[in-house]
């Protein structure tokens, strides 16, 4: 089996494929990871203080979120890539292990974008859309020749992440899913739809309430999330797997409030586009010929690098760079003045054979590339244009003197071209292709190994009842189980994924929210949880989990539920700025109904109802003591209480 598994993967490093595909994953990942920092951010006090502006956090953190936003836009724009994407997973690690990332707010994609994040660190992800390309161009390109740096990738560069990302979750998934009495009933995307914390601000009863529909829905997931990891290798699966991931993530998007985990899901079928559909696009964006004609002094090392920025910006191919050394003749003919002349200025002829120089053929080149047009029009404004015509003209007037020397002049020689830094070292240390094969089967057993482990033992054993317990052997087998999960859970994201099922929803009957008591008497609802019971926005993600999650569950902790209580009202205290000198926050419960087979109208009815007051949070001089009224335990039967009273309302 492991000769049939490496024989597969020599084949895949022999197949070279467009790099397009795997820039776009890595440039939308970044942009998912930084949206994900910019939270952390926003909410730092909510979740990592421990009691939000009164028990603060160690600044610390908040400087290394500032420090891993800045991770992500260099992985994003392919700047130093690898030393990006190694920073990224550190941070990813460091805060889903000694932060309350790793349980109280626990975003339900962390293991996701951190074994993506590993994966990231070994593929060569910067080939495309980066600015690591450009940097090489500008190192390596010399007068009379351009270095073109690789722009193809072997298709395991697609395949792998597909498979440990996708694949193997969507596989664990799945069987979890069939002990789900609601998910065999083809109800899996209906349930959390209909109930207040878990819908999004999308009103989608009209989808809700056609039963056919729903099924269909929900044993379509069922077999695309068994038949993805075996089929996404055949081309004539490709197309039809991407229909319906987009589709499934999409409406995650548009039906829950846990938008994050759809869109860091969404962004993997990057790898999934036919690499057929790269090349058409890239057909479709560039011009037939070139509308605009720059000459320009090639033995100038300012000059090309001016010309190699240009052209690796220019996606529509629109500008034709040409060498003074080559074509001064022509482009003295078209300009009208003499050659010795051209080399003091940036001339350019578009179509109409009309020529400009100096600042108006930066202006032509930013209209002539299309998206760049907005900036060519803001350098046109009166005083704006003077400004920048001066400070072209000082750089011009000073750039041989600066930059070139004796070789700068019309058939001058050549420069040096440049040599790699450690390029002979890392040539002498780089893997042979036989390596690199056994290398890489080597990673893919012992990825399946572990996630073989973790289904097994939760998808399987657990739920049929057949865990190990009795036995000496049993306990220890479970024991080195649950210490491998651990690793991989921690390392590689590679963790069982029983994400809301019927352990998380049968029996989940009530919801709470709460109010505050204002100044003149009156009670008012925080802006948290609404009327409704649903989650308002920006509260959603990882917040969401936090009180949806953790806080409210079918069975109520008490000391969760006090931790989670004094955490919302301190933080949306010190927002709103209500005093926590002497403040009442009173807490609300609502019946709410999570059956395991088709109601009609379940949407609306769990968004009616009427609340009733079954607690207090009272604040005073910053200590909050939470009162829970009777009912509550009754209709939490599993509700632990610890030594806090209860109190007769």
């Amino acid at each position: 089996m492991f000769q049939s598994l490496l024989n597969s993967v020599r084949r895949g490093l022999t197949r070279p494929v467009p790099a397009i595909g795997l820039g776009w994953f890595r440039l939308c990942f970044a942009l998912v990871v930084f949206s994900e920092v910019l939270f952390l951010y926003f909410f730092r006090h909510l979740i990592f203080d421990p009691v939000p502006y009164l028990d603060i956090a160690s600044p610390s953190v908040h400087l290394f979120l500032v420090f891993w936003g800045v991770t992500a836009a260099c992985l994003a724009l392919g700047y130093h890539t690898r030393a990006a994407a190694v920073l990224n997973y550190a941070f990813w690690l460091v805060f889903t292990v000694f932060t309350p990332m790793w349980k109280d707010f626990d975003g339900g994609f962390d293991q996701l974008m951190l074994g993506s994040s590993f994966l990231l660190m070994f593929l060569p992800s910067e080939r495309a859309l980066s600015l690591d390309n450009l940097r090489l161009k500008w190192r390596l390109s010399h007068p009379g020749q351009r270095y073109r740096p690789p722009d193809q990738v072997t298709v395991l560069a697609y395949y792998i992440p597909l498979l440990v990302s996708l694949g193997l979750i969507y596989f664990d998934s799945a069987i979890h899913k069939l002990s789900a009495e609601f998910w065999r009933n083809g109800l899996g995307p209906w349930l959390p739809s209909s109930l207040p914390y878990y819908m999004s601000a999308l009103d989608m009863s009209a989808l809700l309430e056609i039963e056919p529909l729903q099924r269909a829905f929900g044993y379509a997931i069922l077999a695309f999330q068994f038949l993805f990891p075996f089929t996404l290798y055949f081309r004539p699966f490709r197309l039809p797997l991407l229909l319906m991931g987009i589709g499934l993530h999409g409406g995650i998007i548009l039906s829950l409030n846990i938008y994050p985990f759809g869109f860091g899901m969404l962004v993997h079928y990057f790898l999934l586009v036919p690499l057929g559909w790269w090349r058409r696009m890239g057909g479709w964006l560039r011009v037939a010929t070139p509308g605009l004609t720059v000459y320009y002094d090639e033995q100038c090392p300012l000059c090309n690098r001016t010309a190699i920025f240009v052209e690796h910006f220019d996606v529509r191919r629109a500008i034709d760079f040409r060498g003074l050394q080559t074509h001064a003749r022509d482009c003295a003919a078209l300009a009208g003045i003499p050659e010795a002349e051209l080399l003091k200025d940036l001339y350019a002829v578009d179509r109409g054979r009309r020529v400009v120089s100096g600042l108006d053929t930066y202006i032509r080149i930013l209209q002539h590339m299309g998206y760049t047009a907005p900036l060519g029009l803001v350098l046109r404004v009166p005083g704006l244009y003077q400004l920048a015509a001066r400070v072209y003209r000082h750089i011009a007037d000073t750039r041989a003197r600066l930059v070139c020397d004796a070789g700068c002049a019309l058939g001058g020689s050549p420069l040096t071209e440049a040599t790699p830094p450690l390029g002979g070292l890392i040539e002498r240390l780089a893997p042979t292709d036989r390596q690199k094969a056994n290398r890489i089967a080597k990673f893919l057993v012992m990825v399946l190994v572990l996630q073989l482990n973790c289904t097994i033992h939760y998808a399987v054993l657990y739920r049929i009842g057949l865990e190990p317990k009795n036995s000496e052997t049993g306990q220890i087998a479970a024991a080195l189980s649950n210490g491998l999960i651990t690793l991989s859970h921690t390392f590689l994201g590679i963790t069982p994924h029983a994400l809301y099922l019927h352990d998380h929803f049968e029996g989940y009957e009530h919801i709470l929210a709460l109010t505050y008591i204002d100044d003149s008497g009156e009670e008012r609802w925080l802006p948290f949880i609404d009327e409704q019971g649903r989650m308002l926005a920006p509260y959603w993600g990882r917040v969401h989990s936090m009180w949806a999650n953790v806080a409210v569950t079918r069975n109520i902790d008490h000391r969760r539920l006090r931790k989670f209580v004094e955490k919302v009202t301190a933080y949306l205290g010190g927002e709103l700025g209500i005093s926590l000198t002497d403040r009442t926050f009173v807490l609300k419960l609502k019946e709410v109904r999570a059956p395991m087979h088709w109601v009609a109208d379940l949407r609306q009815r769990n968004l009616g109802g009427t609340w009733r007051t079954v607690g207090r949070a009272v604040w005073h001089d910053g200590q909050m003591r939470l009162d829970l009224y009777r009912n509550l335990e009754q209709l939490s039967r599993g509700m632990r209480s610890d030594s806090s009273p209860y109190t007769a309302p």
